[in-house]
């Protein structure tokens, strides 16, 4: 089944049971981003960084807690994650037009 952004954020909002809106998503996509480097660096420490299928469906299950609170974040924000998707898509094309997709800086 092929899915966009916004149906995804639309059926992911049904699962929204918190009350505060914007802090409490914006807290835990930071809690499940580390969550994924957690699990990224356990691979690297334990499986010399090997990624076997059981490996990447443990990544793959944190990455999607991480698109959750993604999703319920930017609902908040009454932004949707197709534009937020194609804005960023175009800021780096802009960048690599211009040479500027490596270096550091938000306005490059």
């Amino acid at each position: 089944m092929n899915m966009d952004f916004n149906q995804y954020q639309k059926q992911a909002k049904q699962y929204a049971i918190y009350k505060d809106e914007v802090i409490y998503p914006a807290l835990g996509l930071a809690s499940e981003a580390g969550e994924v480097c957690g699990k990224i660096k356990k691979i690297l420490r334990d499986k010399n960084g090997v990624y076997n299928t059981e490996e990447k469906e443990v990544v793959a299950a944190e990455i999607g807690d991480v698109l959750w609170y993604l999703s319920a974040l930017a609902s908040d924000l009454h932004l949707d994650l197709n534009t937020i998707a194609q804005s960023n898509l175009d800021k780096l094309a802009d960048r690599q037009s211009r040479n500027k997709i490596s270096g550091s800086g938000d306005n490059r």
